[in-house]
């Protein structure tokens, strides 16, 4: 099975069942097609078999400080930051690339951590104490959340509303998505369309996802020439829809068809 079909697999499981570390290993073979999805998560087993405690403030030091794992300020929007073997690879990613780097790690170790989607900045946030929480960007340094919140303010402005709710846990298929939505940004920037099409193909996988990102990947598509797939992915739109704006994603896919013609 491709790496596509496969990660649109696992992602059709419920949230909770849906393995974080192969999904998000599955986005970095669409990159690096040779990938060896297995051999990457051994080296998240060896990574937790090396840490010298079961305990979050054992596994912290061990990735941020024995280990170096750290922030890419210097280039922010290398898409390597998201790709979680180029992350073990290079000690170095985004907040929210690291932060799948550290649950799973936790995971092996059974140190229970949730995603938390704060705007503009993804966190951590303890299982057990569910007032700790931990900045993966920030060389896991830990946060209560008056913390979070001044870490909310210094991207957003200091004047900027903060919602407790920000602070919630997020599930895997939310995580997948907003990785996703971040490699998306970055190709579009780049212009490599390409790359937008398979991310994109990718998120309109994952239940939930807004039906806008399968219109976005119609047009993605048609814009590489790619009109039999792009007339697909606005009939299955249309399907969804119903109703006259349905029948307008027919006829824009009807359009498509007739320009191979």
């Amino acid at each position: 099975m491709q790496a596509t079909e496969r990660f649109a697999a696992l992602v059709r499981q419920p949230a909770a069942q849906v393995p974080l570390d192969e999904a998000s290993m599955l986005i970095a073979a669409h990159a690096y097609p040779e990938l060896d999805v297995g051999a990457e998560l051994a080296r998240l087993d060896e990574l937790a078999d090396r840490c010298f405690a079961p305990t979050l403030d054992a596994l912290v030091t061990h990735l941020f400080t024995d280990l170096g794992f750290v922030g890419n300020v210097r280039d922010y929007y290398d898409p390597r930051n998201s790709y979680l073997n180029d992350v073990i690879d290079r000690r170095i990613g985004i907040p929210i690339s690291l932060a799948v780097l550290t649950i799973e790690v936790g995971r092996r170790l059974g140190v229970p951590l949730a995603g938390v989607g704060m705007p503009g900045h993804f966190l951590l946030r303890d299982k057990v104490d569910d007032e700790v929480f931990v900045d993966p960007f920030a060389r896991g340094r830990l946060l209560d959340r008056a913390g979070c919140e001044e870490a909310f303010r210094t991207v957003h402005g200091p004047d900027a509303d903060f919602d407790p709710e920000f602070l919630d846990p997020v599930d895997t298929h939310v995580i997948l998505a907003r990785m996703l939505a971040n490699l998306r940004a970055v190709f579009a920037r780049r212009g490599d369309k390409a790359a937008v099409a398979w991310t994109l193909r990718l998120r309109t996988s994952i239940p939930g996802t807004p039906l806008e990102d399968r219109a976005e990947l119609a047009n993605s598509l048609a814009a590489r020439g790619d009109f039999v797939a792009a007339a697909q992915e606005l009939d299955a739109l249309a399907e969804q829809l119903g109703g006259d704006l349905g029948a307008t994603y027919r006829s824009s896919a009807g359009r498509l068809r007739a320009r191979l013609n």
